[in-house]
């Protein structure tokens, strides 16, 4: 038996069949029709909280510091100065969300070229609504999708949903190569709001939160011709959560709907804990932080975005797309992410992007994005 008659020892898989890139195509938001002005806000804020005048007094200056100038709401502004129960809340959930993803879904579909029959599944992600059917459900007669598509609902990751969501479409499409697949995203921010909540947690909402939907396709593979359009590679992703930080973010079910929850440390853990753990998911795939073209963020609020400048060395004002989003729509929890990463599609030049989120947990969703 010479060499060549030797058995070979097996290579192991990923050398022997790399997994496929992952192709987002057609990114596309949409937004509620009410147009509320800062200003606006702030003063039926006022009018609301009016038996806690010196709370107020010390939150004003908050509304012109928060980096919003505009915000889309699912209910007109009078709506917040009253009470609302669960089935009021879940009503108007349901029939926003519906609606808005199915906008969403419809302008994605069209960017890319692709016919509701060719999805094979899709993955949706929310948090600040509960329904049974889950929207998935609701939304595959609206959208013209098969009876046959797979659905995979993802609840309760905050405004971290936007980059885990994305990663769970990306790891569906990877398993079924060729295959299309939906993700969807939606949070209704503004429904949350009680007007019997008079914590600081549920003031500082009012200064930012705003409502919204995004949506975009995926696929792993190249099959046929690709679409037109600008697109994006995920090429890795990740999350991470810190230990024994579940009262830093999230919400709290109360008689009358979710109470928001917000610790005042959040910048101070952005500023110290993030880079760290950025630095060793970027590691794990052989780059630093000198290997990006830049960063897609999830905003949070001016002064999240402020501590990211500094967890990363970068200059003020450096997170353009993140501010001009939170300056026109607020903080729309999961989608606001998608909304920068719509707006990077547009201004931002080719190459290597890493995409976080931070949510509750306390967590982080990563995601490395080549921009083509």
């Amino acid at each position: 038996m010479n060499a060549l008659d030797l058995p070979r020892p097996l290579a192991p898989r990923d050398a022997l069949t790399p997994p496929p890139a992952v192709t987002i195509h057609g990114v596309a938001t949409a937004y509620p029709p009410h147009v509320l002005q800062q200003d606006e806000i702030m003063a039926e804020a006022t009018k609301v909280f009016a038996h806690r005048p010196q709370l107020m007094a010390r939150m004003v200056a908050s509304y012109g510091n928060a980096g919003v100038r505009t915000r889309n709401s699912s209910v007109p502004l009078s709506w917040y100065g009253q009470p609302h129960g669960w089935p009021e809340r879940m009503k108007l959930f349901e029939d926003n969300a519906v609606a808005l993803l199915t906008e969403a879904a419809r302008k994605a579909m069209a960017a890319s070229g692709v016919d509701p029959s060719q999805i094979g599944a899709t993955v949706t992600a929310c948090s600040t609504g509960i329904v049974t059917p889950c929207l998935d459900s609701l939304l595959q007669g609206p959208l013209g999708l098969s009876p046959n598509t797979q659905r995979l609902p993802v609840f309760g990751l905050g405004c971290a949903g936007g980059v885990i969501g994305l990663s769970r479409a990306a790891a569906l499409a990877r398993a079924t190569p060729g295959q299309w697949v939906l993700f969807m995203c939606t949070e209704l921010c503004s429904l949350t709001f009680r007007a019997g909540d008079d914590s600081k947690s549920n003031v500082i909402a009012t200064t930012i939160f705003g409502d919204g939907a995004a949506a975009m396709l995926l696929r792993a593979g190249s099959y046929g011709d690709a679409p037109a359009g600008r697109t994006a590679t995920i090429r890795a992703w990740g999350e991470h959560t810190w230990p024994d930080t579940r009262d830093v973010m999230g919400w709290a079910v109360q008689d009358d709907g979710l109470g928001v929850i917000f610790s005042r440390h959040i910048p101070t853990l952005v500023r110290e804990k993030m880079r760290p753990v950025t630095d060793a998911f970027l590691a794990q795939h052989g780059l630093s932080q000198d290997d990006l073209d830049g960063l897609i963020v999830h905003p949070g609020g001016e002064k999240v975005i402020a501590a990211i400048e500094a967890a990363y060395d970068l200059p003020s004002g450096e997170l353009a797309d993140a501010r001009a989003v939170m300056a026109a729509h607020g903080n729309m929890s999961a989608v606001t992410v998608l909304a920068v990463f719509e707006r990077a599609l547009q201004s931002q030049p080719p190459g290597r992007y890493l995409m976080t989120a931070l949510g509750p947990g306390f967590s982080v969703g990563m995601a490395l994005v080549d921009l083509a």
